[in-house]
């Protein structure tokens, strides 16, 4: 049955909340995502647009321009991420989960641009593994930890 899910960032300047149901759970291993969360990994919730809405602090919120394509959004008092957006996929918003209040509707179903990873991230559990270009193709489960020299890294990134 559909809920709602509710969301803040640290310092509760800004609320969101989300209608079940979710489109995919996910943990990201991507440069931007590590380097945007401090991070080795960010796990992400995916919405749909539609059943999203900022409740309270939309003006808190800096919205900064990752890619050609990306924008994250964090909150401009405490500085929590919150927030992706892709015009490749313009009617999902992707929250961050840990900034939920209470359990999502789904847990993470695999990792994405796990090819990416920092060589530091030691993941054992059985969640299939996706990389490539797009982040979510089958990737073997040994693969190398940095880009061929030369590569784009850009292309390589949510």
């Amino acid at each position: 049955m559909p809920h709602s899910i509710a969301g803040s960032c640290s310092c509760g300047e800004v609320r969101f909340s989300t209608r079940t149901p979710s489109l995919f759970c996910g943990h990201c291993h991507c440069t931007m995502c590590r380097r945007n969360h401090g991070a080795g990994y960010v796990t992400w919730l995916i919405a749909a647009r539609d059943r999203f809405s900022i409740d309270t602090g939309e003006t808190a919120l800096i919205r900064y321009p990752s890619s050609d394509h990306g924008t994250r959004s964090f909150c401009g008092r405490c500085g929590s991420s919150l927030f992706f957006e892709s015009t490749h996929r313009p009617d999902q918003v992707d929250l961050v989960l840990a900034n939920l209040d209470g359990p999502a509707d789904l847990s993470p179903q695999a990792h994405v641009f796990f090819d990416d990873r920092a060589d530091w991230v030691c993941v054992e559990d059985d969640l299939p593994r996706l990389g490539g270009p797009t982040g979510m193709e089958p990737v073997r489960t040994e693969t190398p930890r940095t880009q061929p020299e030369g590569a784009s890294h850009e292309r390589r990134e949510r």
